[in-house]
């Protein structure tokens, strides 16, 4: 029999697999500060540890002193006060109520608007931000901050007392300042004012608790001055950490209680204990306030070279050096002590005091220090029975009058690899007892040159003064004579600098 067929089978339609629903992506937590239940963990104490100078107490060394500070960024980026960090040698900061602190480093500083950046090791930090609404008084603003050294979190409360207060201090000079009566002590420095939602209205840096006046450096100006820190630029800032004093009996200045290695104040020689009597000629804190300094810095690009006078406290040596030029060196008018032992004296009269620049001979070879207002400029080669000899420099007001009389000031400048004299020969040529005084032979060292110089005065009817060195490097290689004729006080303030300067460079 047939093998029958098998049923057809009814198709099911296949049965779909479930798909699982996707889940929502997870909101990463913001690390801002919102409230002020978290502005705690966002403020920071700052312990700077290294050696300083008081000016009461002397030189402490290993010394720590604190301060308070606030992130601002969750890499660990925070802001504090420049008092508080400058010249330290290392530092350590409690994050958070942490028990045991962390290392940072500092990033940049500003004297003259007392902040500094610093950047704390680690990351995912809660950090705070900046209020943006009307700074006004009335406001209601707390101080949060370890005030007196404390390890324990403190915050206070206040207002905004006034929106624009004077930033002059003597530790810092601040464009931008709030006042407010949020309590606040040593301590407190760096620490921030902010809101009741934790945003950052100023940076706190300054306070008269006898008053109840408290003072912090104000949003606009802090922010600005903390980008630029931010990028490691320093800002209003010699690598100093001063503060100015006036003793009421003529001495003022800036007294310095540390110096951040490798700055401008650093390379120039400044220590800690000196103070910084004058900068660019003027006169500094005769206010008691640093005002003047910063205005001066204000006034200045970082890079450019600024004249700077010391007193170092502990020698009661006056030195003198520029910032991003010649460092200091002991300072004392060599050109006055040589007229001053001879019993000279400057043509009577007051004379302006000259602003100086660097000129050059023809080859570029020679070049000094000399008054701007000596305005002819020979560079030509030295010349004996009309053959070049050497290289020459001259500079006078009119030069034709400085080398045919003695009523006019100048210097002459020149080397020579073809006079094969002694220095004490050379001078036996220059003889002027027909119209001066002779005084004395003396010897004569700097960095560069060792050799003589004769000192000549009361020549002629205007009773000029003139020193005539002569000179050799240390190889030997050349003879370099200058001449400078003097006639007042300026002059003789000329004839040192161009004695600091001249030079022949290989």
């Amino acid at each position: 029999p047939p093998t029958p067929a098998p049923p057809t089978a009814t198709p099911v339609p296949p049965t779909a697999t479930p798909v699982p629903p996707t889940p929502e992506p997870t909101a990463t937590p913001s690390l801002v500060v919102s409230d002020l239940t978290g502005v705690k963990a966002a403020v920071v104490q700052i312990e700077a540890q290294g050696t300083f100078r008081d000016p009461e107490v002397g030189t402490l060394y290993n010394a720590a002193g604190r301060g308070s500070g606030f992130i601002i960024d969750p890499s660990g980026i925070a802001v504090t006060n420049n008092h508080v960090v400058t010249g330290a040698a290392l530092l350590r900061v409690w994050v958070g109520g942490e028990g045991a602190p962390r290392n940072a480093r500092i990033l940049g500083v500003s004297e003259c608007a007392d902040l500094a950046v610093i950047d704390i090791d680690g990351q995912g930090y809660p950090y705070l931000d900046w209020y943006e609404g009307s700074i006004d008084v009335g406001l209601d603003v707390y101080a949060a901050g370890f005030p007196l050294g404390d390890p324990e979190y403190t915050l206070t409360r206040g207002i905004i007392a006034k929106a624009r207060a004077n930033g002059e201090s003597s530790w810092a000079s601040v464009d931008g300042v709030v006042q407010h009566d949020a309590s606040i002590n040593p301590g407190n420095s760096g620490g921030p004012l902010i809101t009741a939602d934790g945003r950052v209205v100023a940076v706190n840096y300054a306070g008269d608790p006898s008053a109840s006046q408290y003072f912090a450096i104000a949003r606009e100006q802090a922010l600005p001055v903390i980008e630029r820190l931010q990028e490691r630029q320093n800002y209003l800032s010699i690598g100093v950490n001063g503060r100015a004093i006036n003793t009421g009996e003529g001495l003022s200045g800036i007294w310095v209680a540390s110096v951040k290695s490798g700055s401008p104040a650093d390379t120039a020689g400044v220590k800690a204990g000196d103070i910084i009597t004058q900068l660019e000629g003027l006169v500094l804190s005769t206010d008691g306030t640093m005002s003047d300094y910063c205005d001066i810095l204000r006034t200045h690009e970082a890079e450019e070279t600024l004249n700077l006078e010391v007193l170092r406290f502990d020698t009661e040596e006056v030195l003198a050096g520029q910032l991003n030029g010649r460092p200091l060196a002991l300072s004392f008018s060599f050109a006055r002590e040589v007229a001053e032992d001879a019993g000279a004296a400057p043509s009577s009269g007051e004379a302006a005091s000259y602003t100086y620049v660097t000129i050059a001979d023809d080859s570029g070879y020679l070049k000094m220090d000399a008054p701007s207002q000596w305005r002819q400029v020979d560079g030509s080669a030295w010349q004996r029975d009309g053959e070049a000899i050497g290289l020459s420099l001259t500079a006078a007001p009119n030069i034709d009058d400085f080398q045919q009389t003695w009523g006019t000031p100048g210097v002459f400048f020149g080397v020579t690899d073809q006079i094969d004299l002694t220095v004490a020969e050379v001078l036996d040529n220059f003889d002027y007892n027909e119209d001066c005084t002779y005084d004395q032979r003396r010897p004569y060292e700097d960095a560069v040159y060792t050799g003589s110089y004769d000192f000549w005065y009361d020549c002629g009817s205007s009773e000029a003064m003139m020193l005539v060195l002569a000179a050799r490097p240390a190889d030997q290689g050349y003879l370099a004579v200058v001449m400078v004729q003097m006639l007042t006080d300026a002059d003789l303030e000329a004839a040192d600098e161009i004695l600091a300067s001249f030079i022949m460079s290989e």
